[in-house]
């Protein structure tokens, strides 16, 4: 009798803690699938900018006597692979002299196309800053997971690592001249 209830014992632990084991490992999909989810819907958007911004090229040159390069930094991105976070700083910084041909040539302001443009830029700055708290919260979430007992265990058994946020800062490395929240 006491053979079958250290077995009967041996065996709910067992089964206890493969259920534990499963519910933290269908967490870390959850999470996976969202921060995936939260990936693609800021490429999109970025894509989104950067035709936005090569479409405005034409657009200024089209209205106004400028005859240097336009958007260089568009120009220079048509053919470079980078990630999404340093396309992100070269589209503000495109944005940024978008801007500034708004300020240097009112020529543009009566343009429909330009005004458009302009618009879309800003409706998807919104998008953008949304997206990337979104994204944020979930890597705040993963890193936790990650980071907190039982489910540190899981994590080292499914080599999951902690994932930088979208500004591409390492919260927990040692360096302390970048920002942190």
């Amino acid at each position: 009798m006491e053979v079958f209830l250290s077995i009967l014992l041996i065996t709910i632990i067992v089964l206890l803690i493969l259920i534990a084991y499963i519910v933290i490992y269908n967490q870390f999909q959850n999470y996976i699938i969202r921060i995936n989810e939260a990936e693609a819907n800021i490429d999109s958007t970025l894509r989104k900018r950067f035709d936005l911004l090569n479409k405005s090229i034409s657009i200024i040159k089209g209205n106004t006597d400028v005859k240097d390069d336009i958007l260089e930094v568009i120009v220079k991105l048509r053919s470079r692979k980078i990630t999404n976070f340093e396309l992100d700083r070269q589209l503000y910084d495109a944005i940024n002299e978008f801007n500034q041909y708004r300020e240097k040539y009112p020529e543009l302001k009566n343009c429909d196309n330009f005004i458009k443009t302009e618009v879309s830029l800003n409706e998807s700055e919104a998008e953008i800053i949304a997206l990337r708290k979104y994204y944020n919260d979930i890597i705040t979430d993963y890193n936790k997971l990650i980071r907190k007992f039982p489910s540190n265990v899981i994590a080292k058994i499914a080599k999951y690592n902690i994932r930088n946020y979208f500004d591409g800062k390492n919260m927990f490395d040692e360096v302390i001249n970048d920002f942190k929240l």
